[in-house]
């Protein structure tokens, strides 16, 4: 059985030995770059330690999940390029410290690399494990569509937002640890079990960055706060704000967070007023944990001994209450 750093430094040392074509390091450089700025690794690790459920040897699984990894940082740097975010992870992104052209085509190799680690999946679990997670990456596109929607949409419901994180976020997640499960040869029932665990984390994590976008320090973060805010974009915090606001407060947060005011620290500062007043972070915090709850009972629905469940409980609870 591996633990949650062991885990997370196979898989540095799966990406830091990953071969390239360099016929063309202006295209590879700003790959190893981004690959090389570090976070939490949680959709391969995850998907290792639903693998570690079932079985004590991970090995085959390891570069395959490792393109979950890649996948995942490649929606990062199209993500930013969309957001005209100018740092992830405390360093500067990649469109930021190369350009917007450059960013575009070294996040697109990205995807053809992903799926080079997945051919390295054993011949009897390819076509699966593939299709479950090529399922998932176009809804990520299809959740990223959304949320660019929801930009331009005045109200946006609580459902509405909940399936478009889903799908931006928790689909990937899911897919991680169900793919994780199907290397271990788990059962039907018990991959699903698993991707209902992967999905509802996936769920209190984005409702997470969600706060932290606003409330969270950049040293711990690694981004700026209130971009989100900037951005005009909808996020769970401004959906609850919309729905217990009073009618005046309302008014009042529609306005500011349309408004194209170049005084970002002043808009920043109104919107999170709003939310204070309404205690916000709270709410936000609780149904976050509601989630992590939930993920917790689907986990109870997996057969193994519980020894056995138990880094994955301890990864649930860490997630509880990260660094605001």
């Amino acid at each position: 059985m591996y633990n949650q750093s062991g885990l997370k430094r196979i898989i540095n040392t799966a990406l830091v030995n990953l071969s390239y074509n360099t016929e063309s390091e202006k295209l590879i450089d700003p790959v190893k770059y981004v690959l090389s700025m570090g976070g939490k690794r949680l959709r391969p690790v995850l998907a290792l330690m639903a693998y570690n459920l079932f079985s004590d040897t991970i090995d085959d699984a390891v570069m395959p999940v490792t393109g979950l990894e890649i996948f995942h940082n490649f929606t990062l740097v199209h993500d930013d390029i969309m957001d005209k975010a100018t740092v992830r992870r405390g360093f500067p992104t990649v469109h930021n410290k190369w350009n917007f052209n450059q960013a575009i085509l070294s996040g697109d190799v990205m995807t053809f690399i992903t799926n080079e680690c997945f051919l390295q999946s054993p011949s009897h679990l390819l076509q699966k494990v593939f299709r479950v997670f090529n399922k998932a990456a176009i809804e990520v596109c299809i959740g990223q569509q959304l949320d660019m929607d929801f930009e331009k949409a005045v109200v946006v419901s609580h459902e509405e937002y909940l399936r478009m994180i889903e799908l931006k976020t928790a689909v990937l997640i899911a897919a991680s640890v169900k793919i994780g499960a199907m290397f271990g040869s788990a059962d039907e029932k018990e991959a699903e079990a698993l991707y209902e665990y992967g999905r509802n984390l996936g769920l209190a994590f984005q409702i997470q960055d969600d706060i932290l976008d606003t409330y969270g320090d950049i040293k711990v973060f690694g981004k700026t706060s209130g971009g989100d805010i900037i951005a005009g974009k909808k996020t769970m915090l401004y959906v609850k704000a919309s729905e217990i606001a009073s009618p005046e407060q309302k008014k009042k947060l529609h306005d500011i967070y349309s408004s194209e005011t170049a005084d970002h620290s002043a808009k920043i500062k109104s919107v999170t007023e709003i939310y204070d007043q309404l205690n916000i972070k709270n709410i936000s915090e609780n149904l976050s944990n509601d989630y992590l709850r939930t993920a917790l009972y689907s986990l109870e629905k997996v057969s193994v001994q519980q020894e056995r469940k138990a880094e994955l409980i301890l990864m649930t609870g860490s997630l509880e209450g990260r660094d605001h």
